[in-house]
């Protein structure tokens, strides 16, 4: 569920809560909201209005999606004006048309809603013969260029599939998939607080319905940084370390995913000014990595970039750790260079961090 809050107080509620409207849905903390919502909270004048529109889960998805989609036109309208969609081939006087992939001149404008009614028809065809699933990728990328949707489009499209598949049951994966996309799509506009809405919502569902360790693994490392992004740092930690141990339980120390989550659960550290715990963490994951997964492999650069980062961020670091920091960035940089070239955005980082390491280093008055 999206809707996690009473409607008369915004007070959490769980996914069962048995105060709800029967009309349509509706939910809240106790009977008491839900009685005075409906006789002096104004739910009285409206409850007929959301029961009409499929009730209160689906019509929150569709007020959302309207909003999102208004937005995306809004701020796509410079680029679009005077085209047509390249689906149906009609132009935007009505519901206005977006752009928000790699298509460039004349190519890839759309209508919202024709991309979402394009997306829907492929993958109920792939449902119904039962094929391999892999067109549900045209509900986050685009089918001209291939490269998935960003910022306000992704968000309008992200509503465009919760709506679409809100009323499944929560055990079908399109349901699960279309949380995913939207909470997707809200981190791509930085909303957030509304994401921390979908990943606690989607944690707690996978949880109810069983999934897999790995599956609840994957989510609640996605929580974790969103914790992260509303400020809620201490209990990001607590749940990056749970999944870095669940992962080492799960997978084994030397699985890929697992040096992952440790990388993640050092940065925490590092961020939180747990310099000593970064240090050691990495120290022993640094070398497995480079054992595993090879010395060019982009798990290990960003490791080894994050170790250096927590070497020079250090107000303590000793000097030895300081020129540590900055030939392993020369090392690492180099590397990416080579493997990656000079335009990624990793080659990129390392080489802003190495600027800084240097910096560190000049400070104390050193080569």
């Amino acid at each position: 569920m999206i809707l996690t809050t009473c409607a008369a107080c915004a007070k959490p509620i769980e996914y069962d809560a048995s105060a709800r409207c029967v009309a349509c849905e509706t939910r809240y903390c106790s009977d008491r909201c839900l009685r005075y919502h409906a006789h002096r909270g104004g739910h009285d004048d409206e409850c007929e209005e959301i029961a009409n529109g499929g009730g209160a889960e689906q019509y929150n998805a569709d007020k959302n999606y309207e909003e999102a989609v208004a937005d995306a036109v809004e701020q796509c309208a410079e680029d679009t004006a005077g085209q047509t969609c390249y689906i149906c081939l009609e132009d935007g006087s009505e519901e206005g048309l977006v752009r928000g992939c790699s298509c460039r001149g004349g190519a890839g404008f759309a209508h919202v809603s024709c991309l979402a009614k394009q997306a829907k028809i492929l993958y109920a065809e792939a449902e119904e013969r039962h094929l391999d699933d892999d067109q549900w990728k045209r509900w986050y990328s685009c089918r001209l260029c291939e490269q998935n949707y960003h910022g306000v489009v992704a968000c309008a499209l992200g509503w465009a599939c919760w709506k679409t598949y809100v009323g499944r049951p929560e055990a079908d994966v399109a349901r699960g998939r279309a949380m995913s996309l939207l909470g997707n799509g809200l981190n791509e506009v930085n909303l957030y607080e509304d994401l921390l809405t979908v990943d606690e919502a989607r944690f707690a569902m996978l949880k109810r319905n069983g999934a897999s360790e790995y599956s609840r693994l994957v989510v609640q490392s996605n929580l974790a940084t969103t914790y992260e992004k509303v400020g809620r740092d201490e209990e990001a930690l607590s749940m990056k370390r749970d999944v870095y141990s669940g992962h080492v339980k799960l997978l084994g120390e030397e699985h890929e995913h697992t040096l992952v989550a440790a990388n993640n659960y050092a940065v925490t550290l590092r961020n939180l000014q747990h310099f000593e715990e970064a240090k050691s963490l990495l120290r022993e994951s640094m070398p497995v990595a480079r054992r595993v997964l090879g010395e060019d492999d982009a798990a290990t650069l960003t490791m080894r970039w994050s170790y250096a980062q927590t070497l020079y961020e250090d107000d303590s670091a000793t000097l030895a750790e300081l020129r540590e920091a900055v030939t392993t960035l020369e090392d690492t940089e180099r590397i990416a260079q080579r493997v990656l070239g000079g335009a990624h955005p990793l080659t990129a980082s390392i080489e802003d961090e190495l600027q800084k390491a240097r910096d560190a280093l000049y400070a104390r008055g050193l080569p």
